[in-house]
């Protein structure tokens, strides 16, 4: 069994061979605007996983991602072929491409904290020429 750090050294080699190779020596023009984000490799070193995010034509254009994976099924095995030519080690991991969904979560929560943002800024507004419900003091204290 390999060491953490030789299978954390071996996916961030991966996931530069499988960028590279998907930039230039892939020709599908559906995996144009795929990103490789991150790669992933089991301790044994036999199956990577690597992960993956689709950007849009446009700015108000929703990424196609349907069409990127069944692009990157298509090519698995080429991409693994160049993976073990440029990796050089015994047993070339099998590859498996997953959807990287981290981006729009963190847009999501960025979405979040700005309503909770102007909200707090709403009752801060509110706060300030607030007054008390009733007395001053409300604790009994004892007449003196």
């Amino acid at each position: 069994m390999a060491d953490n750090s030789r299978a954390q050294r071996l996916a961030k080699r991966i996931q530069t061979i499988v960028a590279s190779a998907i930039e230039r020596q892939v020709k599908d023009r559906r995996l144009e605007l795929v990103t490789i984000t991150d790669a992933r490799v089991t301790g044994d070193l036999h199956d990577a996983t690597v992960f993956y995010t689709v950007r849009g034509r446009a700015i108000d254009d929703e990424p196609d991602y349907d069409q990127a994976e069944e692009a990157l099924g298509r090519a698995r095995g080429q991409i693994r072929k160049i993976v073990g030519d440029e990796l050089g080690v015994r047993f070339t991991p099998t590859i498996s491409f997953e959807l990287d969904t981290v981006p729009e979560s963190s847009a999501r929560m960025e979405e979040l904290l700005n309503r909770a943002r102007a909200r707090d800024e709403e009752l801060a507004k509110l706060r300030e020429n607030a007054t008390f419900a009733g007395e001053g003091n409300p604790y009994k204290t004892p007449d003196a």
